[in-house]
């Protein structure tokens, strides 16, 4: 490598560094990992997305790697390309069954902006309980037109401060100085985008004299109690490098089919009612015989139920903790409802991203005055970034079972994921609206890109059957890390939320 060559893979590799150093991670193993030279406009953005997706994924893989290589002493190149990451960071659009794409939709009609008297909101409303709430709060029909004729009668903050109050998903659309002056984000501006912390004593992970493996996380079992996108991004990563992946949702809680047939690939999935005292002691048997406990509920929502970071620790010495909230474990706002769609409202992202657009449009003789204070990002951007970040804090914190022993927390969160991404430099508004290629449509045929980037997996044989019906076909993004000695794993789709037993299967030997 000649010093040009040097010279731009350190920076390159920049965010990577930082947050691979911070996790006490050794920096030598950074030559292992390869990133696109030029990553950022990887789609329509003025963020840099493709920075974020290649860096967050490529974490996670080389944490991956050293897991290995601190188990075998066998070292490994981890690649990845930031076209493919953004591509995997819409990957819930790109899948279909059976050759065709999966009915319903991802918003419900009433997840939208609404023009209030002063400013603008955004409301959340896919699911029923929380939708009841918000119209209740309106006093209207839930339709399009008397939820718009509704809004436009309040303050959009005097809308979000009703709705928070609930603990309802509503966010007042903010320009970013409105949001870094707010006191939640003075206190966590500065949490890292992985915090991770030693919770309990326990002897360092044993690994057996000659052991071998296939695949990076062969043999480490991952108690996966999360939903949506994030949090089950972060449990099919570990499934995607051999963990035993054991999702574990309720019959009680509503179900997203359409994201969840999507993330639950390469996992087992099962189902507990915690109101049930035999299924809560089935979750402890789990608990004991896990090395990972991952969830994503809302800050202190398990801890109720007894299923506190100590608790679990006490219970499984030597097990690490993660959770994924939406406002972060610290500050005013840490027991807020978190959606990727509202943070970027209430982030100063939305408003930035359409800041931007409007320089675009300027630049380029266009006309400005129809165009709205608000933009979304082209994917759910926040959501995946945090899921990839979460299996890297969680592999970073396994290989310290390795080397110091120990329990360990892992905490990670949409808002510093925000934050993260808000603080690199951004992309010139022409560059990133003109010159890059927007993401492939949500249409069939797709987009010969989303073809390449594709591969075939099997619907997985559950429990309860016995193999002889005709298995069902997904089409389904490739993982966007490429690891040279220990592949990925595509793994099979389960399909459903109940297609096993709560069991462990036998470790690998």
């Amino acid at each position: 490598m000649d010093q040009m060559d040097e010279l731009m893979s350190q920076i390159v590799t920049g965010e990577a560094k930082g947050l691979w150093i911070a996790q006490g991670l050794p920096p030598d193993a950074l030559v292992n990992l390869h990133l696109s030279e030029t990553p950022d406009p990887a789609v329509n953005s003025s963020y840099k997305l493709g920075t974020a997706a290649q860096t967050s994924i490529g974490l996670s893989a080389l944490a991956a790697a050293h897991f290995h290589s601190l188990r075998t002493g066998e070292e490994q190149e981890v690649s990845v390309n930031a076209r493919h990451a953004c591509i995997e960071f819409n990957s819930e659009k790109y899948y279909t069954v059976d050759g065709k794409l999966p009915e319903g939709e991802y918003f419900d009609e009433l997840s939208d902006f609404y023009k209030t008297k002063s400013g603008y909101v955004r409301l959340h409303t896919n699911f029923p309980h929380l939708k009841k709430g918000l119209i209740d709060i309106l006093q209207c029909p839930p339709d399009k037109a008397s939820v718009t004729e509704a809004l436009s009668k309040w303050d959009a903050f005097e809308f979000e401060a009703a709705a928070r109050a609930h603990n309802l998903p509503a966010g007042a659309l903010r320009t970013p100085e409105q949001t870094d002056s707010h006191e939640h984000a003075r206190t966590i501006v500065n949490v890292p985008p992985v915090h991770i912390r030693k919770i309990g004593n326990a002897p360092k992970r044993v690994i057996p004299d000659g052991a071998k493996f296939q695949h990076a996380l062969e043999g480490i079992r991952v108690l996966d109690l999360t939903w949506i996108i994030g949090g089950p991004v972060g449990g099919r990563t570990l499934a995607a490098h051999g963990a035993d992946v054991l999702h574990v949702t309720s019959p009680n809680l509503h179900a997203e089919p359409l994201l969840d047939t999507e993330t639950s690939r390469g996992k087992r999935t099962t189902q507990l009612d915690l109101n049930n005292e035999a299924d809560s002691s089935t979750l402890w048997d789990l608990v004991k015989e896990a090395d990972v406990f991952l969830q994503s509920y809302r800050p202190n929502s398990l801890a109720q139920r007894g299923l506190s970071p100590q608790a679990v620790a006490e219970a499984r010495p030597g097990i690490v903790y993660a959770s994924l909230s939406g406002y972060g474990h610290e500050g005013p706002l840490n027991f807020r409802r978190g959606f990727d769609s509202l943070m970027q409202v209430v982030g100063g992202m939305s408003g930035g991203e359409a800041d931007a657009y409007r320089s675009f449009v300027e630049a380029t003789g266009g006309d400005t005055s129809n165009l709205p204070p608000y933009r979304d990002l082209p994917m759910q951007a926040l959501e995946h970034a945090s899921g990839f970040l979460l299996a890297y804090g969680i592999i970073a914190a396994l290989c310290r079972t390795i080397t110091e022993g120990g329990s360990w927390e892992v905490n990670v969160s949409l808002v510093s994921t925000l934050f993260w991404i808000r603080s690199m430099e951004g992309v010139n508004p022409v560059s990133a609206f003109r010159d890059a290629t927007p993401l492939p449509p949500r249409a069939l045929p797709f987009d010969p890109e989303v073809v390449t980037l594709s591969t075939e997996i099997e619907e997985a044989v559950a429990d309860d059957e016995d193999g002889t019906r005709p298995r069902r076909k997904m089409s389904v993004i490739l993982h966007a890390a490429t690891l040279s000695k220990t592949p990925v794993l595509e793994g099979k789709a389960p399909m459903r939320l109940d297609a096993n037993k709560p069991v462990w299967l036998p470790r690998a030997s």
